[in-house]
Order: structure tokens, then C-alpha cells, then sequence
């Protein structure tokens, strides 16, 4: 006759296979959630993943704009013609790019934009000006308007500052601009890598003459904005796109 110890284990191998067939006949529904921490674990390593892709994809377009534009003109060598500036003299326009911004209260992205405006300022320049450029868009108050009392109030900007607050779209943004651009040695339209690029395509295509006296911006710094960042390549990517499309780049 078999011991308990022989009996026990073919006892424990028979409910294993109830239980294995028990299992395979319950609705998927009905099983035990055995598979979330799978789950989790590939959710994690997806979103780790984007943001990845992010700031890789930031990294590369903020390389492309600069390998295009080289540092633009610098304080350096100021124009001995007297044209645009008188010699001794060398003048530059930021043009902060506005964002989409409802309610009474500046959003994250335009305090970010005013920042990337603010540093990326030529030290050298003697004369910097600083034009927020977007129209009320999304609410009452105007992009331009929240960004320069962002930049006066938090940032403790005390130049010169215009707003250029008609503008609905990025088209808009540049042309609108184009006055304050004439005496200008050195442009820079501040914002994201692609957004800037797509800007300063914009800027080629009214103006030729002007594009060659373009900076790029400082718009691009890893960790910075890492949660946005994705969102800011679909955007970039989508609106080089339509602008492609649409024939506004030159």
C-alpha cells in the first residue's frame, strides 16, 4: 500500500490539472488579472520610451537648425556700412512665438517661450529688442500680451519690448512682424527647434534678404519641457507638413 508521501503528490498533481482545465475554460474576462504587472511594466517602458524619442527628435532638429544657420550674425563684427545699423552698432530682434493660451493666467509653454526668448540674446548686441508675437487665440487676452507681462513681471525684463498681437497663425506671426525686422542685424524667432524652423522658413519665403541675418534660438535643452517635448515634434513635424502643402516655404 503507497505512504501518504507517495499518495500526496499525485493528489497535488491531479487539482493542478482541474485547476490548469478550469482555467481554460473560464472566459478571458473572468481570469485572474495575472497579466498587469506585464502591463505596467510595458506602459512604463513605453512612456519612457516617447519621451525618449522626444528628446532625441528635439535634440536633432535644434542640430539642423544650427548646422543651417551657424551662430548668425554676433556683436562680434558690427556693420562697418551703416546698413542696417550705423558702424559701431549692432542691433537684433527676438521674436518671441506665441502659444495657444486660454484663461487670464499665462500657460507653461509661453512662460517657457519668453525664456527661450530671454537667453537668446546676443550679450554683444547693443540694442535688443523684444517683440511677443501671437494674437487672443483661445481667450480674451492676447498671447503677446501674456508673455510681456510674463517677461516684465517674472522675468524682470526692462528693454525694449513691442507686441505684436493681430496675429492667428505662425504665417501671421512672421509677416506681421517683418516691419521691426528692417534695421535689425541679427533675428531670432524663438520657440521650439521645429517651430523655429518652420518660422524661419516662413521668413525665407516673404523676405530672403532678412533670413540671412538669422540666429537660431536656444529652444532646445535636455530634460527641458521632456514631458512636451513629443508633443512639440507631432505638432512641428505636422505643421512643416501643411506648410509644405500649402507652398509657404520657400
Amino acid at each position: 500500500m503507497p505512504s501518504a508521501s507517495q499518495v500526496r503528490p499525485r493528489c497535488f498533481r491531479r487539482s493542478a490539472r482541474r485547476q490548469r482545465r478550469a482555467l481554460r475554460s473560464t472566459p478571458v474576462g473572468a481570469r485572474p488579472v495575472a497579466v498587469l504587472p506585464f502591463v505596467g511594466a510595458g506602459l512604463v517602458f513605453l512612456g519612457a520610451g516617447v519621451l525618449a524619442a522626444g528628446e532625441i527628435l528635439s535634440a536633432r532638429a535644434a542640430r539642423a537648425e544650427r548646422a543651417q544657420l551657424g551662430d548668425g550674425p554676433t556683436g562680434d563684427a558690427p556693420s562697418d556700412d551703416g546698413a542696417p545699423g550705423e558702424r559701431g552698432t549692432f542691433r537684433e530682434v527676438i521674436v518671441v512665438l506665441g502659444y495657444g493660451n486660454p484663461g487670464r493666467r499665462i500657460n507653461a509653454v509661453n512662460r517657457w517661450r519668453v525664456d527661450v526668448g530671454l537667453r537668446s540674446r546676443d550679450p554683444q548686441a547693443t540694442r535688443s529688442l523684444l517683440v511677443m508675437a501671437g494674437g487672443a487665440v483661445h481667450g480674451e487676452i492676447s498671447e503677446a500680451e501674456h508673455m510681456a507681462r510674463f517677461a516684465r513681471a517674472e522675468r524682470g525684463y526692462s528693454g525694449p519690448l513691442v507686441l505684436e498681437d493681430e496675429s492667428v497663425t505662425t504665417w501671421q506671426n512672421v509677416r506681421n512682424v517683418l516691419p521691426l525686422l528692417e534695421d535689425a542685424d541679427r533675428i531670432v524667432l524663438a520657440s521650439d527647434p521645429l517651430h523655429s524652423v518652420r518660422a524661419e522658413g516662413f521668413l525665407r519665403t516673404l523676405r530672403p534678404d532678412l533670413a540671412a541675418r538669422l540666429a537660431p534660438a536656444e529652444g532646445n535643452r535636455p530634460g527641458e519641457q521632456i514631458l512636451r517635448k513629443p508633443a512639440f515634434i507631432v505638432m512641428g513635424l505636422e505643421g512643416l507638413r501643411r506648410a509644405r502643402r500649402d507652398g509657404l516655404l520657400a
